[in-house]
């Protein structure tokens, strides 16, 4: 257990952190699994508003180093090329 007061507060520090960053997470993985939902229904309209919701919340985790930048841009575009390719 830590003994130095510094490392007390980084422990408490890491705590709250860890919360929050799951609670975006989860946030995260609950908007791509209501797009491919949507995708998985064959609803196009319903499938691009999921996304359009979506799309911010998943860039959001990547500004706040949730995910990868990357990760997160390869995640919406493969999104996004699956609503596409749904028949109207």
């Amino acid at each position: 257990m830590a003994q130095h007061k510094s490392a007390k507060k980084r422990i408490r520090q890491t705590a709250r952190r860890t919360a929050v960053n799951r609670g975006r997470l989860s946030k995260i993985r609950t908007s791509i699994k209501n797009v491919e939902t949507a995708i998985a229904s064959g609803d196009k309209a319903a499938a691009e508003a999921a996304l359009r919701a979506a799309q911010p919340v998943i860039q959001s985790g990547a500004r706040k180093s949730v995910l990868p930048r990357n990760t997160a841009a390869r995640k919406i575009s493969r999104l996004a090329a699956r609503v596409k390719s749904l028949k109207k």
